[in-house]
Parts: C-alpha cells; sequence; structure tokens
C-alpha cells in the first residue's frame, strides 16, 4: 500500500477531476449520460407497469379464466359482461393506485439526502442522486457514503460497513494504494454506498455511482425488499385463509350441482362466480389509497412516513423511547457560563472553548454552536491561533480534542480538550488554580464531581475542558489525550418545554408510556423527569445494564422511566427487552449511535435535521422534534389503520354471508353468475370513500392491532348473521310471496346489494350507527349506489341484458323491509361482539411470531 501523491493525481487524472471536484459543466454533462446515483429501478413506463401489474391479481386471473369458459361456450352477453368487470375493476384500482403512487413519491422527494459536495472548489449541499463520477464529496460523522469513492484525504475516518461486510465494528480508513484484486475488507482506502461515517471527516473521489456500485450489483442481483412488516404479513395469511373458504364453497357447489344433474360447464361458471364474489378485488388498490391517503394527512401536519406500511406499526405503539433534547426541552442551548475549578466564572475558560469549538470540523451539534454564539456576543475571536490538528469526537471517548499553535511565533502546540465529565476527568492529572496547576488528587477529584454534580442536578447540561502545552508535532491521535490539566466546566441551559408535561400525559392517554434513553448524565436527567412528569426514581444507568441479565433487563425494563449514560448497544438492548416483554415500540433519535436502536423498533422515528444514517433507518421523520407533532402523527396513524380494518372486515364479511347463502341455496340458483359479479363490482364502489370516513375518537384513544383471528371471527359472526337473513327472504319469496326463478334472482339482488352497501355504514363503527357520523363522501357514494340498485330492474335494456325482472311493487317493499330487520338484528348483534371481544392490543413482538 503506498500514499504517493502519484497514485492521487492518477485517480484524478483518469476522472478529469481535482481536488477541487468537478465544474458544474461537466457534472451535468455526466448526469445526463450515466444517470442519477441510485440503485431504484428507472423504470420509464411506471404507469404502465401498474397498470399491467393489475392483471396479475389472482382475483382477476380468476374473472379472466371465467370469461374464456364464456367465449368457449359461446355465451357471448356473459363473456362481456365478466370482461367489462375485469376492465373497470383493474382500471379503477389503476387510477386510485396511481394516483397514492404519486403521493407517495412526492413524500420521497421531500425526504431526499443532500450531500456535501465541492464543486469548483465551492463547498455546497446538493442531492444525493446528482452525484456523479469525478466529484468530490466531503463526509464526515453520521453520513451514509453516497457512492463508491476513493480516499483522498481523511482524519480518523472510521467507517461502519455492516451492511456490505456484516463485520459490526467500523473500519479505519485512509488515503493509499492497495491491490485491485484485495477483497473489500482490506480495501482500506475505498469507502462504498451502503455503509456509514462512524467519527472522523474525509474527502472522497467518487469512482461509481448507482447501480454500478458494489452495493448496486447486490441489489440488481438480488432485488432486495425490505422485510414485510406484521400487517402485510396479516394481508398475505388473510388471503390464504379467503382462498381456503373458496376451494371449499367452489368444491361444494360444483358437487351439489352435479348430483342435481346440471351442465357441467354451467355449474363451473357459477362456481367462478362465487369464489370471486367472496374475494374483496378491490382490496390492494384500497389499501394503497388508504395508506397513502393517511401519509398525506400526516405529511401535512408534519410527519413523514418513508414507508407506508410502518402507519400500522405507528399506531399500534404502547411504549415510546426518547433522548430529551429537543423533545422533552426546547432545544435552543444558551451557553450559561464558563466556571474555573474554583467555581469562578472564566474568560479564560471561555476562550479556551470557543477555539475548540471553531475549529471543530466533524458532528455539527448544538453545544458548539451556543458557544460559538456566546464567543460573538462577548467578542471572542481566534487571537492569532492556527489550528493544527483535530481528534473527532465518538461515543466512546465521549471527547472532542483541538490542538492549536496560540500565535504565530508559538513554537508550541495546546490541545485543547472538551466532552463528558468523566470521561474529560479520566484524561487529566493535574488541575488548573489560578495562575498555577496542581497535582490531581482524589479529595480534587471529588470536589470537581460535587460542583459536576450540583449544577447537573439544577438542571444545567454541564461539559469539561482540560488542557496542555506540548512540543510541536505534525500529527495527533487519542494517545496525546493524556496528561492533561483540568480547565473547567462548561455549563448550558436548555430548559424543559412548557407543553412537555402536558404532551407526556396526553401519550399516556392514548396508552403510550414514555420512557427517556439518554447518554447524559443522571443528574440533569432526573432533574428534568421531574418537571415533566416520569419519576426520576425509576432509572437505570449504563453501568447497571452492563452488570445485568437480559432476564432481569426484561423484568425492569417496562418499570424503568429513565435509562442514563447509556451507549449505543444497550439502547438496541433496551428496545429488544421492551419488545420481548410484550410491548410495541417506537423510538425518537437523530444521531450516529441511535441507529441501530432506530433499526430494533417497531417504529424507527427521526428528525428532519438528524444524521443521514438515522433518518435512512428510521420508518417515520418528523419535520419538527416534538412529541404533540408525533402524537398527532400516532392518531393519524392509527385512523388510517382503522379505515383500512374496515374495508377489510365489513367487505369480507359481506361478501361470505352472501356466498354461504348462495352455496346454501344452490338448488334454487339464487343469482346469475353474471349477476354475482354485478353485485360483487357495485358494493365495492363505496368502499374507495372509506379512506376519507370519520373515525371514533376513543378508536384512536387506544394502541392499533392486527390480529387474523379477530379478522376471522368478525367474518364469520356477521357473515353468517347476513345469511340467516338471507334463508328467511328466501323462505318468504318462495313460500309466501311464491316468487319465479327470474323475479327470486331480481329480489334477491337487490336485497344482497342493499345489505352490503349500508352495512358498511353499520359497521363501520362500534358505536350505535347513528352516534358516529361517516364521511360526506361515503354517505354519498353509498346512497348513489343504493339508488342505482332499486333502479335497476326497472331500467329496461340494461335490465334484460342482466336477466332483471321488474319488480312489483310488493316485492320492493319487502326488499326494504328485509333491509331495515337486516340492520336492527346487525346492531343488537355488533353491540354483542363488542362486549365480549378481547380488545385488548396484542403486543408487537408476539404478534409477529405467532400472528395473532
Amino acid at each position: 500500500m503506498g500514499g504517493s501523491r502519484e497514485f492521487r493525481e492518477l485517480l484524478l487524472g483518469a476522472l478529469s477531476s481535482s481536488p477541487a471536484g468537478l465544474p458544474d459543466a461537466r457534472a451535468e454533462a455526466r448526469l445526463a449520460q450515466i444517470g442519477p446515483n441510485t440503485t431504484a429501478d428507472g423504470a420509464s413506463h411506471p404507469a404502465l407497469v401498474l397498470l399491467l401489474r393489475q392483471y396479475a391479481s389472482p382475483l382477476v386471473l380468476i374473472l379472466v379464466f371465467g370469461s374464456l369458459v364464456s367465449i368457449v361456450l359461446r355465451e357471448w352477453i356473459d363473456a362481456a359482461i365478466i370482461l367489462a368487470v375485469i376492465v373497470a375493476s383493474t382500471l379503477l384500482g389503476f387510477f386510485q393506485e396511481y394516483r397514492a403512487s404519486k403521493a407517495v413519491l412526492e413524500l420521497r422527494r421531500q425526504l431526499a439526502l443532500n450531500v456535501r459536495a465541492l464543486r469548483a472548489g465551492v463547498e455546497r449541499r446538493i442531492p444525493m442522486t446528482t452525484i456523479v463520477p469525478g466529484d468530490v464529496v466531503v463526509l464526515a460523522a453520521g453520513d451514509l457514503v453516497p457512492p463508491d469513492g476513493l480516499v483522498l484525504e481523511a482524519r480518523d475516518f472510521l467507517v461502519t460497513e455492516a451492511s456490505l461486510t456484516g463485520e459490526s465494528f467500523p473500519v479505519e480508513k485512509r488515503p493509499g494504494q492497495v491491490a485491485a484484486s484485495a477483497p473489500m475488507l482490506q480495501r482500506t482506502n475505498a469507502v462504498f454506498m451502503g455503509s456509514f461515517v462512524r467519527s472522523g471527516t474525509a474527502h472522497v473521489l467518487v469512482v461509481e455511482t448507482g447501480r454500478r456500485t458494489v452495493f448496486g450489483h447486490i441489489a440488481a442481483r438480488l432485488e432486495t425488499q425490505p422485510p414485510d412488516t406484521e400487517f402485510e404479513r396479516g394481508i398475505r395469511r388473510f388471503g390464504g385463509m379467503l382462498l381456503r373458504v373458496m376451494i371449499l364453497i367452489v368444491m361444494f357447489v360444483l358437487v351439489v350441482n352435479q348430483w342435481l344433474d346440471r351442465p357441467f360447464t354451467d355449474s363451473l361458471l357459477f362456481a367462478v362466480a362465487l369464489a370471486v364474489g367472496l374475494s374483496p378485488e378491490l382490496l390492494p388498490a384500497i389499501i394503497s389509497v388508504t395508506l397513502s391517503t393517511g401519509a398525506r394527512h400526516m405529511a401535512g401536519r408534519g410527519v413523514l412516513v418513508r414507508r407506508l406500511q410502518a402507519i400500522e406499526n405507528l399506531g399500534s405503539i404502547d411504549v415510546l423511547c426518547t433522548d430529551k433534547t429537543g423533545t422533552l426541552t426546547e432545544g435552543t442551548i444558551r451557553f450559561e457560563d464558563a466556571l474555573d475549578p474554583e467555581g469562578r466564572s472564566s474568560r479564560r475558560l471561555r476562550q479556551l472553548a470557543y477555539l475548540n469549538a471553531a475549529f471543530e470540523t466533524g458532528i455539527e451539534n448544538p453545544l458548539d454552536a451556543a458557544i460559538l454564539e456566546m464567543g460573538r456576543e462577548q467578542g471572542l475571536g481566534l487571537a492569532g491561533a492556527v489550528k493544527v490538528d483535530e481528534i473527532p469526537y465518538d461515543f466512546l471517548r465521549r471527547r472532542l480534542t483541538i490542538v492549536v499553535k496560540p500565535a504565530p511565533r508559538d513554537d508550541t502546540h495546546q490541545i485543547i480538550s472538551k466532552g463528558a465529565f468523566e470521561n474529560v476527568l479520566a484524561t487529566c492529572t493535574r488541575i488548573e488554580t489560578g495562575e498555577e496547576e496542581l497535582p490531581l488528587d482524589e479529595a480534587a477529584r471529588e470536589r470537581l464531581r460535587s460542583q459536576f454534580r450540583q449544577r447537573s442536578e439544577a438542571g444545567s447540561r454541564v461539559l469539561a475542558l482540560a488542557t496542555r502545552r506540548c512540543a510541536a508535532k505534525a500529527r495527533y491521535d487519542q494517545h496525546d489525550e493524556n496528561d492533561l490539566a483540568f480547565a473547567g466546566l462548561l455549563v448550558f441551559r436548555d430548559p424543559a418545554k412548557a407543553d412537555a408535561g402536558s404532551t407526556i400525559r396526553d401519550l399516556a392517554a392514548l396508552g403510550i408510556a414514555t420512557k427517556i434513553v439518554s447518554g447524559d448524565n443522571r443528574f440533569v436527567t432526573a432533574h428534568l423527569a421531574g418537571l415533566v412528569g416520569l419519576d426520576p426514581a425509576a432509572m437505570l444507568t449504563g453501568e447497571d445494564l452492563d452488570a445485568m441479565k437480559d432476564e432481569a433487563l426484561w423484568h425492569l425494563a417496562p418499570r424503568t422511566d429513565l435509562f442514563i449514560e447509556i451507549d449505543p448497544q444497550q439502547k438496541e438492548r433496551i428496545v429488544r427487552a421492551l419488545q420481548r416483554t410484550g410491548h410495541a415500540v417506537g423510538y425518537l433519535g437523530d444521531g450516529i449511535n441511535d441507529a441501530p436502536a432506530l433499526h430494533a423498533a417497531d417504529v424507527g422515528i427521526s428528525v428532519e435535521g438528524a444524521v443521514d444514517v438515522a433518518r435512512e433507518t428510521a420508518d417515520v421523520v418528523l419535520l419538527e422534534r416534538d412529541l404533540g407533532v408525533l402524537r398527532q402523527g400516532v392518531e393519524d396513524g392509527r385512523r388510517t389503520f382503522a379505515n383500512t380494518l374496515k374495508y377489510i372486515q365489513i367487505t369480507t364479511s359481506a361478501n361470505f354471508g352472501n356466498m354461504v347463502s348462495m352455496a346454501l341455496a344452490t338448488p334454487l340458483l339464487p343469482l346469475l353468475p353474471k349477476q354475482i359479479l354485478l353485485n360483487n363490482f357495485l358494493s365495492d364502489l363505496p368502499s374507495l370513500a372509506i379512506s376519507t370516513d370519520n373515525v371514533d375518537r376513543e378508536t384512536v384513544m387506544r394502541p392499533q392491532r392486527w390480529s387474523i383471528r379477530e379478522v376471522q371471527r368478525f367474518m364469520v359472526v356477521f357473515g353468517l348473521i347476513s345469511s340467516l337473513m338471507d334463508l328467511i327472504t328466501f323462505g318468504v319469496l318462495i313460500a309466501l310471496l311464491h316468487a319465479g326463478e327470474v323475479e327470486f334472482q331480481t329480489t334477491w339482488f337487490v336485497v344482497s346489494l342493499l345489505t352490503e352497501l349500508v352495512v358498511v355504514l353499520v359497521l363501520r363503527t362500534r358505536r350505535r350507527a347513528w352516534r358516529s357520523r361517516p364521511s360526506r363522501l361515503l354517505l354519498w357514494s353509498t346512497a348513489v349506489v343504493s339508488g342505482l340498485c332499486l333502479s335497476l330492474p326497472f331500467a329496461g335494456p340494461l335490465a334484460d341484458l342482466f336477466g332483471f325482472a321488474t319488480l312489483p311493487w310488493s316485492l320492493v317493499v319487502f326488499s326494504l323491509a328485509i333491509l331495515a330487520a337486516y340492520i336492527v338484528v346487525t346492531e343488537v348483534a355488533k353491540a354483542c361482539f363488542y362486549r365480549s371481544a378481547n380488545l385488548q392490543p396484542v403486543s408487537s413482538h408476539r404478534r409477529r411470531h405467532d400472528g395473532s
């Protein structure tokens, strides 16, 4: 390996670039030539792909099979009707999903990452997708590596490549030359898309972008998709359950029809129509529409959903783990004072802190911003100091060290180290007292700890600062952070938000317990907890967790309000312990050290200003770091999920009831196949408005869940109630009203369609139907289709086409009477059903394993 200037110049020359990056014109030309820096498929006709996908549905294929059977039998009208239903259903689904997909794309544009790049020597932020080979990008801790590239300059540059190599420990990257045949783990001069910067800074020359990167080749080979959420798995299991029921009904109908000596082809058409009738064929479109409508609404309130299916998980959380800065506190940190070891305000200490913050180039943070603001207010400056080196902050050392040359003629350097109190104190052997330095004995350490604790318990954020003079040298590293003199404490103030306590109470009313998970010290965290209504005594420290077995943590985690002085691995362990004990966990974080916990949580939540790796790991991004915004997002998530579940439960129960009724009445041929298909299509039309429906407040106030068992129970109970009313209808039509076959079919078509339409308004709420107002669109679409249903028997040629007869008014009145009776019976059954149902939420962790 070699780090020669010749190798660097060769790299830059090969890409017609320079250390100052590319000119804008050359970068734009390359972007036009090679395309955007993305591994996603660049489908040129997404609308066409989406349309064709509608016809790949198994439900549509069943219809296609039925139409082919009709064509073979020369039943041209039946074939035309089935094809019309196919075209209408798929076009309806296409337009709804296309609209939904456009909304999702717009959300993704809002969440697109920007990177720092040099263009013609000027550093600027540009969209990650516009990076091209030859660009020079500037990377720092927390940044995702945007393309594959070679390191030109680096300082303590550690990169985590676990997503590519499986190696969990960061790898140090530095300029140099490595054999082209070296395996990835040994290519220490290169960085790869899919990894992220753990610490340090670097300038990287982009070599490959998009699908030409190592990550892009893997994505192209595997075409990997994110793991399914519980909601997606539940939908898949639900589809399997419907398929089994379809097969049973089809076999039953075929056997009965053959026993009755009916033609096999007629029996097959009827059985296929029954199977289609049981299927909610608009389910994919309605799920997409409902989720995307919910996502758009949430975006308007400052909650951006990166993955639509995360909406269900957001509604299910019952524990929220969060840091305190910016969520429970104002997030506008102010510098309060700089105290020497004797507790006196010190201008010299302010100057040292200002130099440390002004020369820092790694992670941007509000503490340094507060120091710089203080320096501007008090007229501090660099005072002729020149930066020599930087030892970047990391989450193990918890220190940031700057080395400066104090004055142009000074032949020594000064090390200035700032960070967490205990971590800085551990590097010190001396203490500054006035103009002299004294040995730092144990008694002095305890006095400093007492001073630190006193300030922290008063609610201040406290850092320590240490320094020493040393002989000049070219490079410094972590081994130089020793034998320092403790210079004093830097005190900051970040007051609790005025509404933090009420927000935590609001979350508790939604069934969500709030837990603080912080790397900050125990004293300031306990002070804040008392202000916002959490229990300061319910505390576990990182030291406690290290000494604790998993079983003990499982027992204590749900009872703990404060997890403090925590490292990144412990954050993930806390999340998994809460999940293990039956909780659905949301985790709110914005730093590099939050990435493991964000990934492990049921819902990872970040904020717009978070580091890249946190934003990309999160499922949900808040435009404001505010728990009030998150509370609104949870409520919106629960509304969205509730409306999706409405369609699934109501439509399948109504269809199941109708299919059972027709299967039991097979000897009577209660409906023609084309009438079944028309019934199913018309009954689904108002359901497209379910995404706009109102949701009762009590439904929003508890965590939501997906339970296949409850969906099955709902389908069977209300489906069989529908079948019971159908059998009564059959009996009255045959025994009392002596209806002929065509009149029977027409009357029952009207009854079954009206009951399917009206039952949506009854079962959409757990309240009495008249005490819960549906959305205007749902109400009017139901009314319009109901009117169409009642007019069909009187529609002349259209009625003849579908085999309907003009009904006498006695049968119309009878249909409306059955409808009224059905509403009353369903209302009574609904009250009993929800009184007996176990409505407690099932934990996300358990749902993932048993599917309940």
